[in-house]
């Protein structure tokens, strides 16, 4: 969390639209939005900014796809939480996001209210954990 206390968060998805769209409404919530339209851009602004909370991270992209993307954010950034949404869900796609360590896994179109609440959740831990190193 920022020194404001506002949630700052990622948003990974190679659809600009989407990616649009849930940083306009996250806005509205007061948090504090980036975005990437795909992993390497992702692990490049979270290599140059410590202040990221959450990645929300689609699964489904070119070149680097989310999982690759998952296991690269929690070697580089473990503290940083994982919420994987994906168009087109799988138990396996599922089970290898848990196991990389990835806070949750949602299916696309998501619940604005869910997701927000599993922000919060992903938030909670990581400051939990956190304090606890």
């Amino acid at each position: 969390m920022s020194t404001s206390g506002q949630i700052t968060i990622l948003i990974v998805d190679d659809e600009t639209a989407i990616t649009e769209l849930m940083a306009a409404r996250f806005l509205t919530r007061n948090f504090i939005v980036f975005k990437a339209n795909n992993g390497k851009d992702a692990l490049s602004q979270l290599d140059a900014n410590n202040t990221i909370d959450v990645v929300i991270l689609d699964v489904k992209m070119p070149g680097m796809n989310g999982l690759e993307t998952l296991k690269l954010i929690k070697e580089r950034h473990p503290l940083i939480e994982v919420i994987m949404l994906t168009g087109y869900p799988t138990v396996e796609d599922a089970v290898d996001s848990l196991k990389l360590g990835a806070f949750d896994y949602l299916k696309k179109v998501v619940d604005f209210e869910q997701l927000n609440t599993m922000i919060k959740l992903a938030c909670e831990k990581k400051f939990k954990t956190k304090n606890i190193m």
